[in-house]
């Protein structure tokens, strides 16, 4: 059996481990990464692995980042940052038609931006949203809908986990993607609410007005979201002048969202201790993640399947968007699977080689794939967003709202499209950060 035949049939015995055993996806990674590693060399290679890759892996400073951003989100969710938001937003847009969910949509992008995590808007923004809604009698499938689909944004507004683990896995600049992640993520916004908007347009009762707000009171409410502007203005100006690394601008996000929530006496100590406990348990579920793949990637190196991978594509007599495509409709299928950000350490061995070959952008790319992944969080069977959204509302099925989520899946893909088409709404961007 050939080298890079076995890699690919450890990728097949990897997600038969996942899905039918039901092992996490960080020990499944792990054990199959090790064991195709004493198969393809030795046990003591496999054990060498062990020792010198993890502790290299983790011994790293920049690896700190990641504890830091989810500290940062997770003290902001337990001062009610997000009800402030939601506030402001409802001042803003509640008096239209559908306006309460264009306010979940936009108070969603908001959150994300500070909190970096797709599952924690997912929860926070059921909580604050949906009595909201339920009480200005908008359909389930608009509710539900709209909080799934807008909390997917934590993922690609910066900063997001999974563009930081993205970085850490590639060596590429966490700053640069943050700064790359802007654009396309306001983009995928501005359709989502024009998708409510649409929705209310062919769906007059999804959507009823809510109370109207006049100008002074909107200027008023505006204050509310200046939190969430101080600590997005502080990590991405910082970042841009190069004065913190991506590791201290995480610690100075947290230190200003800890002073927010002391200030305005939002942040009791019970709430500050679940924040740490939170961090603990999330920060330890990414890094378990983390080192799986990189065991599971260096096998993979071993056994030369991405190179031979990327040089078979290289020789086939197709432009490069239909090799590009195609990966996207991988991604979209493997979202839907099993945990995006897991999909994505366990791919990007085999495809970034691929992408680099055909010239793209490794930046441009993970930006890409970071969009496409996310479509994972909504879409069956996994869709772990669509299951907070349906365990919390608990009135509302979990059909109802795959229902909803279906009417936001052509933002995902135009939002694709423009990048494509426009790259250099990344690679500008991205270019304008110093480190």
């Amino acid at each position: 059996m050939t080298l890079p035949l076995v890699g690919l049939l450890g990728i097949f015995v990897l997600l038969a481990v996942m899905l039918l055993l039901k092992i996490p996806v960080g020990f499944a990674m792990g054990l199959v990464g090790f064991l195709g590693m004493a198969y393809v060399i030795s046990w003591n290679a496999a054990l060498g692995l062990l020792g010198t890759d993890l502790w290299g892996t983790f011994s790293t400073y920049g690896l700190t980042v990641i504890p830091m951003f989810i500290l940062m989100g997770q003290i902001c969710f337990y001062s009610r940052v997000n009800e402030r938001l939601y506030k402001a937003a409802y001042k803003w847009f509640g008096q239209t038609r559908g306006g309460l969910a264009i306010t979940t949509v936009w108070a969603c992008a908001g959150f994300a931006a500070i909190c970096g995590s797709n599952t924690a808007t997912a929860a926070t923004m059921t909580a604050v949203a949906l009595p909201e809604m339920k009480k200005y009698k908008y359909a389930p499938v608009l509710t539900a809908g709209s909080i799934a689909a807008g909390s997917t944004l934590g993922v690609v507004i910066p900063p997001s986990v999974v563009l930081v683990v993205y970085g850490l896995y590639t060596g590429e600049s966490i700053g640069k993607l943050f700064f790359g992640s802007f654009v396309p993520g306001l983009i995928l916004a501005f359709l989502m609410a024009a998708t409510v908007y649409v929705m209310c347009v062919v769906h007059p009762d999804w959507g009823p007005r809510g109370p109207k707000s006049s100008l002074p009171e909107k200027i008023r409410s505006l204050p509310q979201a200046v939190d969430m502007l101080l600590l997005f203005g502080i990590i991405m100006y910082s970042l841009y002048a190069g004065l913190f690394t991506p590791s201290e601008a995480g610690a100075a996000g947290s230190v200003v969202a800890l002073l927010i929530g002391v200030v305005r006496r939002k942040l009791t100590f019970s709430g500050f201790c679940s924040a740490l406990f939170d961090t603990l348990r999330i920060s330890a579920m990414i890094f378990v993640i983390v080192a799986g793949a990189v065991l599971f990637g260096r096998f993979l190196a071993v056994t030369r399947l991405p190179y031979e991978a990327a040089a078979w594509v290289a020789s086939l007599p197709v432009p490069p968007w239909m090799v590009l495509w195609s990966m996207i409709a991988i991604y979209m299928i493997g979202g839907c699977i099993m945990d995006a950000l897991a999909f994505l350490l366990i791919s990007i061995p085999i495809f970034l080689p691929v992408a680099l070959q055909m010239g793209y952008d490794p930046i441009w790319f993970g930006i890409v794939i970071t969009v496409v992944t996310t479509l994972g969080a909504i879409t069956p069977p996994v869709g772990i967003n669509a299951y907070i959204v349906s365990g919390m509302a608990k009135d509302i099925p979990l059909g109802t709202v795959f229902r909803g989520v279906v009417w936001f899946l052509p933002s995902y893909v135009i939002t694709l499209i423009a990048i494509e088409v426009f790259p250099q709404v990344v690679t500008f961007f991205a270019s304008l950060v110093k480190n």
